[in-house]
């Protein structure tokens, strides 16, 4: 008995059985905010600069991506890009960006900032403060009704 696909699904342009195919040919997997416009531009980007395509882009929001990476925390996904490598190697942040510049032709000219003392840091911190502020940069209309940040502990 041979089954038949019955629903495909299709979510921001983009066939879902397609992409789930995908995910075991690429050895990185980048999850960012699908619904940020300011992550959307820097995603184009690098999609430009992957000329060897070894990176998978996959927005936060597409169904079974969090089913997909069980060990990354839900709220991680709001709070900054994903990168996971091809062991399940997980960098998050400033951290993914440097290992980001590491897998792309030409990203290494620009890595070897990483090693300089303190940039380690402070490139944190920066990244930080735009993906808290991202709402205010210029993200779009939707990020002012984003969930509340509320913490129960």
């Amino acid at each position: 008995m041979k089954l038949v696909p019955v629903v495909r699904f299709v979510v921001a342009g983009q066939d879902h059985a397609e992409i789930t195919a995908q995910i075991g040919t690429r050895p990185y997997t980048l999850i960012y905010d699908g619904s940020c416009r300011i992550c959307g531009r820097l995603v184009r980007s690098l999609t430009q600069w992957d000329r060897h395509h070894r990176i998978l882009i996959l927005p936060s929001q597409l169904p079974g991506v969090r089913a997909r990476f069980p060990w990354i925390p839900d709220r991680a996904y709001a709070e900054s890009v994903q990168l996971v490598g091809p062991h399940g190697q997980t960098w998050q942040g400033a951290r993914a960006v440097e290992q980001i510049l590491n897998i792309v032709p030409r990203g290494r000219w620009f890595s070897w900032v990483f090693h300089i003392p303190f940039v380690r840091s402070v490139a944190e911190k920066a990244y930080r403060w735009v993906a808290r502020n991202r709402y205010k940069l210029g993200c779009g209309e939707h990020c002012q009704y984003r969930p509340l940040d509320v913490s129960y502990e």
